[in-house]
């Protein structure tokens, strides 16, 4: 697999131009993952927020679906929330590179993310095209960050092992590979998470990666690649906390 970051001008909040930005991308052949992150696609949007307007907790309460308060995380140093199903800090928003705004999640970043798919497969007129939109987070009892597919599109999100045969003629009971998140990891990698100013990523030559041309449907939850909260392996800790309703983005 090769992973290779693009470097751009710097992306202005409270709003800038993303499709003139996408033109730093050169050239695309068949099978390509682009990797974009949150932010460029939030401030395309107009996502941001002058720091110092709102109160930021009260800010993460209303975008987040659920919050665990401040109070209750150690040192205070972060707001726990879950959006979009995904348990990241903050509702995802962040101030690092954000010029004194706070930047906010793509309101819809399954949308955004096919919104640049075509945009992206009709500039360069190819058929098998992935695009994910990235972002970061932490691992329990790790420190630093890794990859985080907030959103994915025009591919199968899910390796599937289950039935197969390992390599003592085994069969695979659970094993599946998350392909959004691991291909997220590789491009955050080479985009960097600092002052480096690239925030797209082409992979190549990926293995195991089966493209589409719509959205992905799983013929059953079985196959689904989102969990819910009762379902997933962490249920005991997700609900062992006194999690508050968030105002889940609306305005």
């Amino acid at each position: 697999m090769i992973v290779k970051a693009i470097k751009t001008r710097k992306f202005l909040p409270p709003k800038d131009n993303l499709w003139e930005l996408l033109d730093s991308v050169k050239s695309l052949k068949e099978n390509s993952v682009v990797a974009v992150t949150s932010k460029v696609v939030s401030i395309g949007e107009g996502r941001c927020i002058k720091v110092g307007s709102v109160d930021k907790d009260k800010l993460i309460a209303k975008e987040a679906d659920k919050f665990l308060p401040r109070d209750l995380v150690p040192n205070k140093w972060a707001v726990y929330t879950i959006k979009n199903n995904l348990l990241v800090a903050s509702a995802g928003i962040d101030e690092s590179n954000g010029d004194s705004y706070y930047i906010l999640w793509p309101k819809d970043p399954e949308k955004s993310a096919k919104k640049i798919w075509e945009f992206l497969r009709k500039k360069f007129q190819i058929k098998n095209l992935g695009v994910i939109i990235t972002d970061s987070k932490v691992e329990p009892l790790r420190r630093g960050v890794v990859g985080l597919a907030v959103s994915y599109f025009g591919f199968k999100p899910i390796k599937d092992y289950r039935g197969k045969k390992d390599i003592f003629n085994r069969p695979f009971v659970m094993e599946t590979s998350n392909m959004p998140d691991s291909l997220a990891t590789a491009a955050i990698l080479e985009m960097g998470e600092g002052a480096e100013c690239q925030p797209f990523a082409v992979i190549t030559d990926i293995p195991c990666i089966e493209f589409i041309q719509e959205k992905y449907k799983p013929q059953n939850a079985d196959y689904g690649f989102e969990m819910t909260e009762k379902d997933d392996l962490f249920s005991p800790f997700l609900s062992s906390v006194p999690w508050k309703k968030g105002g889940g983005g609306q305005a």
